[in-house]
């Protein structure tokens, strides 16, 4: 039976446009059960990749794949894949069918299941628990298993905890794009102002 407390996101949330969740994401709560135990981290920092107009997106010219189809579908799914043949990245789907938009989840603020994360990193330091897209992935066990998940399921889902106050929002340009040209300078990167769990 489905835990009636727990306010999850609803499709509405994700199924607008990439930058306005973007801003509006930071603060919420990625919740990730499993058979281990529950591991939760508030979204502290995220990217931005537009497929329409972004040529940092996998989805750029409407590059419609086995691998970036999910990204068509309706928002509120994960959108996750394997770098450097090791590392997964996991991205959030959102805006409507058809419009190939997606948030990199670049760093989590751990705040359950520490213990959990630190013996999946393999690490005592928790501000290196989550502080990077690969190293959130490990902590939250997520893999390319998730590639597709509906974030409006039972055991892996976003808790709708409170947004931050924009004057806490800082943008800036995308890191590790540089082949992306005129995208290198787009200000699509988003974080919490002096949250100690951002990247570096």
């Amino acid at each position: 039976m489905e835990n009636t407390d727990v306010k999850k996101l609803p499709r509405e949330f994700y199924n607008r446009d990439v930058l306005t969740v973007a801003e509006e994401i930071l603060g919420k709560t990625l919740v990730h059960i499993t058979k281990e135990g529950v591991t939760k981290g508030k979204i502290v920092e995220v990217e931005a990749y537009n497929g329409l107009c972004d040529k940092a997106a996998h989805s750029y010219k409407n590059l419609r794949s086995k691998r970036t189809e999910i990204q068509y579908g309706e928002g509120g799914h994960a959108y996750v894949y394997l770098i450097y043949g090791m590392h997964h990245c996991m991205n959030i789907v959102v805006n409507r069918e058809n419009l190939p938009e997606v948030l990199l989840l670049r760093a989590l603020q751990p705040i359950e299941g520490l213990e959990l994360m630190k013996k999946r990193r393999k690490t005592e330091n928790v501000k290196m628990l989550c502080n990077g897209p690969g190293k959130l992935c490990q902590a939250m066990e997520i893999t390319r298993e998730h590639y597709g998940e509906d974030l409006c399921g039972e055991n892996f889902y976003l808790e709708n905890t409170p947004s931050v106050k924009p004057e806490e929002i800082v943008r800036t340009k995308r890191i590790n794009i540089d082949y992306a040209k005129e995208a290198v300078d787009f200000p699509w990167r988003f974080f919490i102002k002096g949250n100690p769990y951002v990247s570096r």
